[in-house]
């Protein structure tokens, strides 16, 4: 016996006492996440559920169980003697191992007939305003929709013909197929669970009984909503196979750039380009927000890159009940395509500056300051 072998109950995580239910319910659990077909090309995967089903095969029938409790592994296994073997003790695995295949394929173990499968999903990109965003917005899209095909009654075979029973599966609409130690139950390749095929189909839909349209539909973007977020709309995606539902449509949304305004979650930021004169001797400025314009006081001596922050005027957030603010970035815009003139006054206005000393420079003081410091 490997020494490597690892105890039953703690393979499955449950105590030696566990109930069988408790076994089934721990198994099914493993099995799921370590099956071989969720995890193709991992070898690690592959030895815990196998793993996983040994234990469960042990420990789900009684008298294995009774024996591995007396005697470990030795009592089962046997390659050492003693062990209990054939097959898989009355069912309990089987029965198991029938209900995970049914949770992985959408199908049950003992389910026979026709499956029942939910339609695909749709995805609809819709590019909005910003202000749609903030306010909310209510619009009506084109989408494909189908209906019974009108020459074959939605019957998908040729008219004047109709369907047969699968010869396959037998109108069961799954066949069985043998893995290793299991059987699993899948569905038929040939009729592809409907339990019927259909030799001559319908030259209109091409046996899916089905015609594609287009319809209308309202979608409504709530306020709030962010970019790359989803509104789904139920039951208007593709028709389920064999009866079953329809699947769903996803609107996802996309914010246009706006020529002002950056997002960023529930806040908003603009760049205020002020003039040299302003940024001087301060004044008052109009800031545009989404809901109107604002008077914003600009002190004097103004730096570029100072930020003023308007409180609640922002977005409000699509799950929030508070509004985002508004952070205004300043910057200090230098005149361009100076007159002759506007030079030597604005040279004027330097060497004024200067003659006065650093007082009027604090920053550029500083700056020197350090850079002496760094060559010294």
């Amino acid at each position: 016996m490997p020494k490597s072998k690892r105890d039953f109950y703690e393979v499955l995580g449950v105590a030696k006492g566990a109930s069988d239910l408790e076994l089934k319910k721990a198994y099914r659990k493993l099995a799921m996440k370590y099956h071989p077909d969720r995890n193709p090309d991992s070898k690690t995967a592959e030895a815990q559920f196998k793993e996983a089903k040994e234990a469960y095969e042990t420990l789900s029938d009684p008298n294995k169980r009774a024996a591995y409790d007396q005697y470990g592994h030795a009592g089962v296994d046997p390659s050492v003697g003693g062990g209990f073997g054939g097959g898989f003790g009355g069912g309990g695995f089987a029965d198991a191992f029938g209900d995970i295949f049914g949770d992985i394929f959408g199908q049950g173990g003992r389910h026979s007939g026709p499956q029942v499968y939910k339609g695909a999903d749709l995805r609809y990109s819709m590019d909005i305003t910003l202000e749609q965003a903030a306010e909310g917005y209510t619009t009506q899209i084109r989408v494909p929709s189908w209906s019974d095909c009108k020459p074959c009654h939605g019957t998908g075979a040729k008219p004047g013909t109709k369907a047969e029973r699968c010869s396959t599966c037998d109108g069961h609409g799954q066949v069985r197929v043998q893995q290793g130690f299991f059987s699993m139950q899948q569905t038929c390749p040939k009729c592809r669970g409907t339990g019927e095929y259909i030799p001559k189909p319908c030259k209109t839909c091409h046996g899916t009984s089905k015609h594609k349209e287009q319809k209308t539909l309202e979608i409504k973007i709530p306020a709030g909503i962010d970019d790359g977020m989803r509104v789904r709309s139920v039951g208007n995606g593709e028709p389920g196979i064999n009866g079953g539902p329809s699947g769903d449509l996803y609107v996802e949304v996309r914010i246009k750039p706006h020529k002002v305004f950056e997002r960023d979650g529930s806040d908003l930021h603009v760049q205020l380009p002020i003039s040299f004169a302003t940024a001087a001797i301060g004044g008052e400025i109009e800031v545009p927000t989404l809901s109107g314009r604002v008077e914003l006081a600009i002190p004097e001596g103004m730096q570029t890159g100072k930020t003023f922050r308007l409180r609640s005027k922002g977005i409000k957030g699509l799950r929030s009940t508070l509004v985002g603010d508004l952070f205004v970035h300043v910057l200090v815009e230098t005149p361009v395509k100076l007159t002759d003139e506007q030079k030597q006054l604005l040279q004027k206005f330097d060497d004024s500056l200067k003659s006065a000393g650093d007082k009027h420079s604090p920053q550029q003081k500083g700056w020197f300051e350090g850079v002496k410091s760094f060559f010294s």
